[in-house]
């Protein structure tokens, strides 16, 4: 077995008496898919940024390829495509423009950029601006950007929020290409049925806390009969004493 991408070494996260995330630890390798399930509140988006490199943890630490975020914080930024849950964009920049000024901090030539914005179809609107765009297509654009540079770990906050079933099913289809060439992917969801559909692990959050992590396979077959990945969220959220156990080489609480 490889040796893991990404290390999340006993993170938390903590304003005031506020804990937003209590201590958690996983790990990833290059070609796994894990997915972060949960609703609102439950600590995905804050475990993204911290892993992201945006939010230092209280606690703990997080290594990506050997390299720590706290004491090399270019290389370890090298590693990542990361996709913000929001963002805003220029009002005054086009697609094209927008996806060449990222192009350029990273210079990365323009044939990736006209490729990318061919992948995630907005080719035939790359001059318009990002402001006249729907946010499903600048969901698209953001996922073009954390793709610019084919990173080792591709990291998506709630990619899939404003997609229509077409790109929903693309989205998909995209990070198991990703995955397939050898990149990591971890995002976050609401949409079990995504998490279901096209990630390889499954870590159940809330309330800052994970409840589960493991295999989706035999996460489904196990509740195949109750709803599948969505029974089995019902069910290890509410029921801690659960018998399933913990894969922990993907995530545990600490």
């Amino acid at each position: 077995m490889s040796n893991p991408l990404l290390q999340v070494e006993k993170v938390s996260k903590s304003i005031g008496r506020s804990i937003l995330l209590h201590p958690c630890s996983l790990e990833v390798r290059s070609g796994e898919i894990l997915a972060l399930c949960g609703g609102n509140g439950a600590g995905k988006s804050t475990l993204i940024r911290m892993i992201a490199g945006i939010s230092q943890p209280t606690e703990g630490s997080v290594t990506l390829s050997g390299a720590n975020w706290l004491n090399n914080r270019v290389e370890y930024a090298d590693h990542i495509g990361y996709m913000p849950d929001e963002f805003q964009f220029g009002s005054s920049l086009t697609a094209y423009e927008t996806l060449q000024f990222y192009a350029s901090l990273r210079r990365i030539g323009r044939d990736r950029v006209v490729e990318l914005l061919d992948t995630v179809g907005l080719l035939e609107v790359s001059k318009r601006k990002v402001s006249s765009f729907s946010k499903g297509m600048r969901q698209r654009l953001l996922f073009a950007q954390a793709m610019l540079a084919k990173p080792a770990l591709l990291l998506l906050d709630e990619p899939t929020n404003g997609l229509d079933p077409y790109w929903m099913e693309e989205f998909g289809h995209l990070i198991r290409q990703a995955a397939q060439d050898g990149q990591a992917v971890v995002f976050s969801t609401h949409q079990l049925n995504i998490a279901e559909s096209y990630a390889d692990y499954a870590l159940f959050m809330s309330s800052g806390q994970v409840r589960y992590s493991g295999d989706i396979v035999s996460l489904s077959n196990k509740y195949r009969h109750d709803g599948g990945l969505y029974g089995a969220f019902q069910d290890l959220v509410t029921n801690k004493e659960s018998d399933l156990g913990k894969d922990t080489r993907h995530a545990t609480n600490q």
